[in-house]
């Protein structure tokens, strides 16, 4: 019997699981044209092949689990750094600086492969959601802020983050993307003098 690498044999589970998620991931963001196999998920991290399959039927269903992990870690990751501004407008500028963070470590190149590989109604419904609750607290802080139309505001934002997106991804690097970010936004989102 294999020993337990953590105090319970939940957490050893879990820390497995993890981290054949994280080969998952690595593997996918090496070769965006292809789900991994689960016996390469399992030797990419350092496991027994029979370990992947024991904790995923098949690569489609390791596919699926792997699309419902990753989308609402990105979620969490935007509203977290929105959470740590003070202001609606420092809230604006912390989605689009959050969102060009996970651009520029390869996240969207992630999300990218999977919705190119993938077809499953998870994948579907995990980037709807993901959408949906990116967008919530960024129309928030608009409203706050006092956007006259905050859903239409929140497009133009977004539209910003996908412009600078694809410039990272064509070799911009960060603190550029986030100068030019800021260049543009800082005159709308400083708040108005009295």
């Amino acid at each position: 019997m294999p020993k337990i690498q953590a105090s319970t044999v939940a957490e050893h589970r879990a820390a497995q699981r993890a981290a054949l998620l994280d080969a998952a991931r690595a593997l996918l963001s090496q070769d965006p044209d292809q789900i991994p196999s689960l016996a390469d998920v399992a030797r990419h991290a350092g496991l027994a092949r029979s370990s992947a399959y024991s904790y995923f039927k098949s690569r489609t269903d390791m596919f699926d689990v792997l699309v419902a992990d990753t989308f609402p870690r990105w979620s969490a990751f935007v509203e977290n750094q929105m959470a740590e501004a003070r202001t609606p407008g420092s809230r604006i500028l912390a989605y689009v600086e959050a969102n060009l963070q996970l651009v520029a470590r390869g996240d969207h190149a992630l999300a990218r492969a999977m919705a190119t590989v993938g077809n499953s109604e998870v994948l579907a419904t995990s980037s709807r959601l993901l959408h949906d609750s990116l967008e919530a607290p960024l129309r928030a802080a608009l409203a706050e802020h006092g956007a006259s139309d905050p859903n239409r505001m929140a497009e133009v934002i977004q539209s910003i983050v996908y412009a600078l997106s694809r410039m990272i991804e064509s070799g911009l690097d960060l603190p550029t993307a986030t100068g030019l970010a800021r260049e543009l936004l800082t005159p709308y989102v400083r708040p108005a003098a009295a």
